[in-house]
């Protein structure tokens, strides 16, 4: 057999080979990743709409409430958990099926010190507390969790908004969710509306 012809036959297969590993490991991912245990999958179809900040008894700059409210906004879009994260009065809201709120209640604010950060590392941190709730249309609390947020070290204290907000979207994002009940505006099973026509 001529030589030449030798090569373009070994490099031939070697393609052949080559392309059908590749086929393979392709097709084995795109099974993992559309797999009901892949970590990106969301847990629930859930829709969240965000409620404004309640500032509760704390004295809060209305600087740091619009910034953690927007900041909240950003961190959960990121988190992929939901369909659609919604702002508070979106009138959408309504006709938006598995819908989830979210309230969020400051409960500690420490305002810091930039200059003093820049100077040292031990003092001057701006801090925030808040209570997160991600509640049902009628109320019903599925979670509940309270979080921090703050500046140590170098950066304005805006930051700590942005920080509250990143922890509160890790916390939703790892956090189990109910599965929905399905319908947009959650309305009782029928077992239920039998229940309640009883009384």
């Amino acid at each position: 057999m001529n030589p030449n012809k030798r090569i373009s036959c070994h490099a031939f297969v070697l393609v052949i080979v080559t392309v059908t590993i590749a086929l393979s490991s392709q097709a084995s991912a795109q099974a993992s990743a559309s797999s009901p245990g892949s970590q990106d999958a969301p847990a629930a179809p859930w829709n969240l709409q965000v409620d404004k900040v309640d500032a509760g008894n704390v004295v809060l700059e209305p600087a740091f409430q619009i910034a953690i409210y927007e900041n909240l906004l950003v961190e959960l879009g990121k988190t992929k958990r939901f369909k659609q994260v919604l702002r508070d009065g979106d009138h959408n809201a309504s006709d938006v099926a598995n819908l989830l709120i979210l309230k969020t209640t400051v409960q500690k604010y420490t305002p810091g010190s930039e200059t003093r950060r820049a100077v040292t590392t031990v003092s001057g941190a701006t801090k925030l507390s808040v209570r997160s709730q991600l509640c049902r249309r009628d109320g019903q609390v599925v979670l509940e969790r309270t979080i921090n947020g703050n500046v140590r070290f170098m950066g304005s204290n805006l930051r700590a908004t942005h920080n509250l907000a990143r922890n509160v979207a890790k916390a939703i994002k790892q956090a189990s969710l109910p599965q929905p009940s399905g319908s947009p505006t959650e309305r009782p099973t029928l077992s239920e509306q039998r229940s309640l026509s009883s009384f």
